[in-house]
């Protein structure tokens, strides 16, 4: 550039830009890699509002953040369209920098204050298959010994009960019922709710047979805890723990699919409701304060479709 061409024009928001980066970095404390997202989205941000013809944060309105919202999903202002999970992080952003523009005196309305990012696509829980499920017990029941009985107990539970992994290495002897004629759970979930759930047979066997020639076998290294589960040293097994066993079965079990300890009570309530279950009574089960929480799992799946389809479309059948 010579001594006669005009130094280029820099844009009110890209000098505000650079301010609230070195704010985010030297208040903040983030990291150059989160940093480079931020300037990455808040650019894109500037360059729409620039087009648009606004020169200051008082001349943007609540329009022209919800139309930059659109635009990254859409693409229309000429950058990639964006998926809902990046859009909602570029709305994080801009949400952040019209907040500090407020408090720093920029402007005295925040137009990004009420614009919520955009919700994510609703996808329904994974649940695995009633052939997996018996791999994944498969599995539990390979490890030595004593721990081989409690590892094919906890599954049982986890799965026939729909258990949260809290629920479970929560559970102490005076909450299991076996009875044969009504076999149950004392379940204390969120808030120490008490929930009360009833087992199936397959459960209750595998929890009697823990009970009588494993759990003696691991007491004896502690300190006489009522807690059901019990790790090798006789300890209530921990969540971890409990996360570390299902891993292992699914590994031992040649099962595919991600285990989680969710991965059982997403595949308990998904069973239920392909069976008939009420999603009322699911909902009770399961511990939920709404309904609305259970109907996720009514969703029709592709599978359900294709097979509904097939049975009932008089084009369908060949």
């Amino acid at each position: 550039m010579t001594a006669t061409e005009p130094a280029p024009k820099v844009s009110p928001f890209q000098a505000d830009l650079r301010e609230y980066l070195a704010h985010l970095g030297v208040e903040r404390g983030l990291s150059e890699h989160t940093l480079a997202a931020y300037r990455r989205d808040l650019n894109r941000y500037a360059r729409f509002l620039t087009a648009r013809g606004r020169d200051h944060f008082s001349d943007v309105t609540e329009g022209d953040v919800t139309d930059y919202v659109e635009a990254l999903r859409s693409g229309s202002d000429g950058g990639h369209p964006l998926s809902p999970s990046s859009t909602s992080r570029a709305v994080v952003a801009v949400r952040g920098w019209h907040r500090f523009a407020t408090l720093e005196g920029r402007t005295e309305h925040d137009p990004a204050a009420t614009v919520r990012p955009p919700s994510g696509v609703k996808r329904l829980p994974k649940a695995i298959s009633t052939d997996e499920v018996d791999k994944l017990l498969a599995g539990a029941s390979m490890a030595d010994g004593v721990l081989g009985l409690r590892d094919r107990a906890l599954v049982e539970v986890l799965y026939g009960t729909g258990a949260r992994i809290s629920e479970a290495v929560g559970l102490h002897i005076d909450d299991l019922d076996l009875d044969r004629e009504a076999p149950s759970l004392r379940l204390f979930g969120k808030g120490r709710k008490e929930r009360v759930v009833p087992m199936g047979r397959f459960a209750v066997e595998a929890l009697e047979a823990y009970l009588v020639r494993a759990r003696p076998v691991l007491a004896q290294g502690g300190r006489g805890s009522s807690v059901a589960f019990l790790n090798q040293r006789g300890n209530p097994l921990s969540r971890q723990s409990a996360w570390a066993v299902l891993q292992t079965a699914a590994e031992r079990g040649g099962v595919q699919a991600h285990i989680s300890p969710h991965t059982l009570r997403h595949s308990y309530a998904t069973h239920l409701l392909s069976g008939g279950a009420d999603v009322r009574v699911v909902q009770e089960l399961l511990g939920h304060a709404s309904v609305t929480t259970t109907q996720i799992y009514t969703l029709v799946t592709p599978d359900t479709l294709r097979e509904v389809y097939a049975a009932s479309h008089p084009r369908a059948r060949g």
